[in-house]
């Protein structure tokens, strides 16, 4: 069984190696200041995000295309968390 401090390593690691940069820099950040305060819930659900590609991921961040319901509460806050981020960058 995974440890706490394992999921948390791995998920950090999993944001900040998705495979292509744009999404490392949205999900990286993300996952350095906000996993260690999330919920059981909250992870559960992040780690459910990662599972999904990064094409998927793009289009549900850029609005292309609306997230499956599931994922939708989440991807606003990261959508407004990349927002902020990029205009205090």
């Amino acid at each position: 069984m995974e440890t706490s401090e394992a999921r948390l390593k791995r998920m950090a690691m999993r944001s900040w190696r998705r495979g292509t940069k744009e999404m490392d820099l949205v999900l990286g950040p993300y996952a350095d200041t906000e996993l260690a305060a999330m919920t059981l819930a909250e992870l559960d659900a992040y780690d459910a995000l990662l599972a999904e590609n990064d094409q998927d991921l793009m289009a549900w961040m850029l609005g292309q295309k609306p997230a499956p319901a599931h994922h939708a509460p989440l991807v606003a806050v990261l959508r407004t968390y990349a927002a902020t981020r990029l205009r205090a960058g």
